[in-house]
């Protein structure tokens, strides 16, 4: 048996305010925080919201929606892509994505997205054709701007790995 080590290289900017984000950013990241304020989350107090910038200019946002039967709820990155398309089909091409997450009571932190939700953002970019950019807040206070969904996920599962029809 061979061993063959690689070696996986991640790229994205880690942005130290918000000062450093274009006009559409801050516009994406300040709707995901607002979007917070809409999330029900009666179970965990944790409210995550979710903002998709499109190329026509509007913002579209997402909430984490609990459930008393916790596999039931649905993260804020799944209803923001799955209210999207069910809401507009056929929208303009997502150009943009921000998540923020905050206690109920308490200061905005870290907010990364699940494998689930990694899995279905890929799925809509891939659906699109196009990278779609997601800033991110990081552990530390910063901003973690990614070029693409692909760039979270590198080990996915796609249409291309399920048998032909």
């Amino acid at each position: 048996m061979a061993l063959h080590p690689r070696t996986l290289h991640l790229s994205y900017d880690e942005l130290d305010s918000v000062q450093d984000l274009s006009p559409a950013e801050l516009a994406t990241w300040q709707a995901a925080r607002t979007a917070t304020d809409h999330a029900y989350a009666p179970y965990s107090g944790y409210h995550v919201g979710a903002a998709l910038l499109l190329a026509d200019g509007s913002i579209f946002q997402g909430t984490n929606q609990e459930n008393a039967a916790y596999p039931s709820g649905l993260c804020a990155e799944r209803t923001a892509l799955f209210g999207l398309a069910a809401a507009h089909p056929g929208h303009a091409p997502i150009v943009g994505m921000a998540v923020a997450a905050r206690p109920a009571q308490g200061e905005f932190g870290a907010a990364l997205p699940c494998g689930a939700c990694r899995q279905v953002m890929l799925e809509y970019e891939a659906r699109q054709k196009r990278a779609i950019p997601l800033l991110l807040p990081g552990r530390q206070n910063t901003i973690l701007r990614f070029r693409s969904l692909a760039d979270l996920m590198p080990f996915n599962f796609s249409a291309d790995d399920l048998p032909a029809v």
